[in-house]
């Protein structure tokens, strides 16, 4: 089958989450805590496979469309291990605390083939008040004490934690211990992984959510982050920032995986698209916008994704001064290369 460039849209995979909140729905009196809005993992993950939901390919999974026609979703942004989409994107609706846990850094995943690297950023949409992130060990703390807590049930207070706002952006590099905290809505950016590693689980005890202590502690970094380390935590007061014809761009994250930007405008603008050799994943988190190309137009609806294809070149989006909207670039060629530079942490 031909592919003819479109904007994608997917079938959310929604995701039943001890944790989660109502905004996302339910399904027999459990919450949907995740929603999975483009995931391309593999077959050894469950329901880890996006699919189309309009147009030509609708009905067919993102993986399908990539083994026949890659270089024109992709450009020259290279495919995860030669066939997998680079991302995998969500909707998290936390209405209480999800474990304290930690994704395999670089040397984990190198030693252990079943287990892979996890670097994830999230957004903030919605706070309740009091609302916390909890990111990192205070450096003070010691593996050995660290572990300890964990065996006492006591961790919380040797994490560092912030008070939750709405346009917040936290970056999570692999290896960093954290939790999200409970009473809010967040968009989540990661690689494709679903490694995680629980150190606490606020109590729970359910034979289905088990600890990995040990594993846990092999991943964890410990200490002062390297001088260098980009902020952990970004928003409007300190995020970068470009403002040209009316359209302001936030830069909320930079590493060498993905880039997260917000698009701000003081009034109703139609902003061009042109894709930099590479895929585009916007995120309608409010507001309200449309994409428009060829003689085709698609209204987005709140809390959508849409995959903007590189081979897409002649297309626009019309936005308000309510929108909320990210967009999201897959690294590859030189923008690996200077987010590296910008960022040798992780």
């Amino acid at each position: 089958m031909t592919f003819e460039p479109e904007p994608l849209t997917f079938k959310p995979l929604l995701k039943k989450r001890a944790w989660g909140g109502r905004s996302l729905g339910e399904s027999d009196g459990m919450p949907y805590g995740e929603s999975w809005e483009l995931a391309d993992l593999p077959d050894s993950i469950p329901g880890g496979r996006s699919i189309i939901a309009r147009g030509q390919w609708e009905g067919r999974s993102l993986d399908q469309l990539l083994a026949e026609h890659a270089p024109m979703v992709m450009g020259k942004v290279p495919l995860l291990d030669g066939e997998r989409f680079p991302l995998l994107i969500k909707f998290l609706d936390a209405m209480e605390n999800l474990s304290v846990q930690v994704h395999p850094d670089t040397a984990y995943a190198d030693a252990h083939p079943d287990a892979f690297l996890k670097t994830e950023a999230w957004v903030v949409m919605s706070a309740e008040p009091g609302a916390r992130l909890y990111r990192g060990i205070d450096p003070s703390i010691t593996p050995e004490q660290f572990k300890n807590d964990i065996l006492a049930d006591d961790v919380t207070s040797d994490l560092l934690s912030f008070q939750a706002r709405p346009g917040d952006c936290i970056y999570l590099p692999s290896g960093t211990c954290h939790a999200l905290g409970g009473g809010m809505l967040v968009a989540e950016v990661q690689t494709p992984s679903d490694t995680t590693f629980r150190v606490y689980d606020w109590g729970r005890n359910q034979a289905d959510r088990p600890l990995h202590i040990d594993q846990a502690m092999e991943c964890i970094h410990f200490g002062p982050e390297p001088v260098d380390a980009p902020p952990p935590l970004v928003n409007a007061d300190n995020a970068p920032r470009i403002t040209a014809d009316g359209v302001t761009t936030l830069v909320l994250a930079r590493n060498e995986y993905f880039t997260i930007e917000r698009l701000m405008v003081d009034e109703d603008r139609v902003i061009d698209v042109h894709p930099n050799q590479g895929p585009i994943v916007w995120m309608l988190l409010d507001g309200r916008c449309s994409m428009h190309w060829n003689d085709d137009q698609l209204q987005l609806q709140r809390r959508q994704t849409v995959l903007w294809p590189a081979s897409l070149n002649n297309g626009s989006i019309r936005m308000g001064p309510q929108t909320g909207l990210l967009r999201v670039t897959p690294a590859g060629g030189l923008d690996s290369l200077m987010a590296k530079s910008d960022d040798r942490s992780t």
